[in-house]
């Protein structure tokens, strides 16, 4: 296919029909709303909720630690490939089929994860259940986009938002209470009520739009190869994102081997996508300038919100002493900002151009990152969770203005598609997001050491005054004078230790908030989108 027909195929797709303009479902859009929302906060809750029970699965099935984060990675990784192929399974199972499909495989997968007699099968069943939550979040989107008018948009996405951004945040606290009180089992059980409610709630309140036709297997040619190139790479690359740090990256052969497959599947498969007409994943949406700059900017969020609260537990736990439960409570406050601040967002999209409340949130989430920077071993219990109400009402003005301006030129027919590659944009910056902080705490903190252990010579009077007021306190403690000694220095040791992880947590907030204050630029670059009125095309 020739260049200048790519581009006549791409305009057209933004182009909506007359009927997709006139239809308008007869269910009231705010139970729609519920409907998919109440799917996406199970699929999401998911991705998060096994992290803090890894332990429990490992002792009880007799596996390793390391054996165990396979219940972690294998979800990802069928996820990741399922994601951006949401629009085209759509198109061949019709919509809501394919969305009850997808909460089905997911509700059965749960329940065979809930009895999984060893950890070989309950990697197998986590794969299934990834392969039935991966299109879930883009189907739920796209549905929520068609069923509410533009100037109401903004509404649809602050619900649907509701589940995507506080789903990750309460997950690690509920599972970990879940497995305190009950089983690691559990976690997976309480999934068959939530989507049996929600398929019974689908069948009832979701209807097909009438542009929405469902295509036949002989109607159109199956892009085999498109579909296998963008599988391989999507899932070497989680596994590379999710083993590189234990594996030392580059000095790994397995994971230079995974990188070279994945980076030559991935090129290929989007050169391959662009020549053809019915791809499984719409690369030329990508043409559409508001929905390009919305993938890189969802793509940066997803670093920062996932990698912040990844890394937010753990400096809770090792430095502060925290139980799980108590960093959990930190965390908390944040969901809860975030979500008392949705519905006000929706309405302020009512008034405002988008662009501004983007900027708001970006400022708001770098300003709490900025906070999270001036933390020592010594902060107080409500500095981080302060810190973490301040990025809840960032993510609030995020999350929902992003996705209005990504699909408000993209036509509702191709909604499917657009909510798959954007969604993958979140999920692989997830993923970034948390390799890279693992990464950055593991070396920042060897280098911080290294500067720091020069200070703990005989020759420092600063040392020696502290070694004699160690060694003071520990023969205190009822300690020989020679053990004391040695104590004294060994706490020195585990205080320097603790000061070097302590910089590097230090390090991690401050590239994350430079990471995330880079993309106001980008916004200005986004078509205007008239708040309640009609998009216009000034910039």
């Amino acid at each position: 296919m020739s260049s200048a027909g790519n581009n006549v195929a791409a305009a057209a797709a933004l182009v909506p029909p007359a009927d997709a303009l006139a239809w308008k479902s007869p269910v009231s859009p705010w139970l729609i709303s519920l409907t998919v929302m109440l799917a996406t906060f199970m699929e999401v809750l998911d991705t998060s909720i096994a992290n803090v029970s890894l332990p429990n699965i490992a002792g009880n099935l007799s596996a390793g630690i390391d054996e165990s984060t396979w219940v972690l990675t294998s979800y990802l990784v069928s996820n990741a490939i399922i994601l951006p192929l949401a629009g085209w399974f759509a198109s061949l199972f019709g919509r809501k089929r394919f969305f009850m499909i997808c909460v089905g495989v997911f509700v059965v997968s749960s329940f065979l994860c809930g009895f999984a007699p060893s950890l070989r099968w309950l990697v197998i069943f986590r794969i299934l259940q990834g392969a039935g939550g991966g299109s879930m979040q883009p189907l739920a989107q796209a549905i929520l986009v068609e069923s509410f008018p533009k100037e109401k948009r903004g509404m649809g996405m602050a619900v649907y938002a509701m589940g995507v951004v506080v789903a990750p945040i309460v997950g690690p606290t509920v599972g970990g209470w879940i497995t305190d009180n009950y089983s690691w089992r559990w976690i997976f059980f309480i999934n068959i009520p939530i989507g049996a409610l929600s398929l019974l709630m689908t069948s009832m309140l979701i209807h097909e739009p009438p542009y929405l036709h469902r295509r036949k297997f002989g109607t159109f040619r199956i892009d085999w190869l498109g579909l296998g190139l963008l599988s391989v790479g999507l899932g070497a690359l989680q596994i590379v994102l999710d083993k590189g740090q234990r594996e030392d990256w580059l000095a790994s052969h397995m994971i230079v081997s995974l990188m070279v497959v994945s980076g030559v599947c991935l090129l290929g498969g989007f050169l391959w996508e662009l020549r053809q007409k019915e791809p499984v994943v719409d690369v030329h949406l990508l043409k559409e300038r508001n929905f390009l700059i919305a993938v890189i900017i969802m793509f940066v969020l997803g670093i920062v919100l996932y990698g912040s609260t990844a890394i937010l537990p753990i400096f809770m736990q090792t430095l502060l002493g925290y139980t799980a439960m108590l960093s959990g409570l930190v965390l908390s406050p944040g969901g809860l900002f975030t979500l008392l601040m949705l519905p006000l967002v929706g309405k302020l999209l009512g008034r405002f151009e988008a662009r501004w409340l983007v900027i708001v949130g970006i400022l708001a989430v770098s300003t709490s990152l900025v906070m999270m920077s001036r933390y020592s071993i010594y902060v107080d219990f409500w500095s981080p969770a302060i810190a973490r109400m301040v990025q809840g009402v960032g993510l609030a003005f995020l999350f929902v203005p992003i996705n209005t301006m990504a699909f408000y030129f993209v036509a509702k027919e191709r909604t499917n598609y657009a909510s798959g590659l954007i969604n993958l944009a979140r999920n692989i910056g997830g993923s970034v997001g948390i390799a890279g902080v693992a990464t950055l705490l593991a070396r920042n903190s060897q280098i911080h050491q290294a500067n720091l252990v020069g200070n703990l010579n005989p020759y420092s009077d600063a040392f020696r005054v502290a070694q004699q007021q160690a060694t003071a306190l520990m023969t205190a403690r009822g300690y020989a004078p020679v053990v004391a000694d040695q104590a004294g220095a060994g706490m020195l040791y585990g205080l320097m230790s603790r000061q070097a992880a302590m910089l590097a947590f230090v390090d991690i907030f401050q590239i994350l908030a430079v990471a995330l204050f880079v993309m106001i630029p980008l916004t200005f670059l986004m078509k205007r989108v008239k708040p309640g009125g009609g998009p216009s095309l000034a910039h």
